[in-house]
């Protein structure tokens, strides 16, 4: 499994790009992917909710479990990723590229999140 060098993951599985403009992109990991099997559904965050580090905001369904999206930072809905409401596989598929979930605008990151090969180390 190889994870960006680029993106800073939570412990819950979710991954979050670089800030540009004061916001970043939200996913789940293929470590997640993988563990989930294939997605069927995906419930996300409406643009303008604010969300909280550490606390659901979504659901992700799959053939195996309905699992809880967990925000990994604190901040405001800019944008969801409507092609992934559309076809949920594109979380399997291409969870780094295409499969992202939503964009935030963010006011607070929690010191916790972890490097690429710190987050490898912690899903083995």
């Amino acid at each position: 499994m190889s994870n960006p060098q680029q993106l800073r993951y939570s412990k819950e599985h979710e991954w979050l790009s670089t800030a540009e403009d004061g916001v970043s992109t939200v996913g789940i990991t293929k470590h997640a992917a993988d563990a989930l099997g294939d997605v069927v559904y995906v419930q996300l965050p409406e643009v303008g909710d604010t969300i909280t580090a550490g606390e659901s905001c979504g659901e992700l369904e799959s053939t195996k479990s309905v699992s809880d999206l967990y925000s990994p930072v604190t901040g405001e809905v800019t944008e969801i990723n409507q092609d992934v409401v559309d076809d949920p596989a594109l979380v399997n598929s291409a969870p780094f590229e295409g499969g992202w979930l939503f964009k935030v605008r963010i006011t607070e990151e929690p010191a916790d999140l972890l490097s690429a090969d710190e987050y490898t180390d912690f899903a083995s």
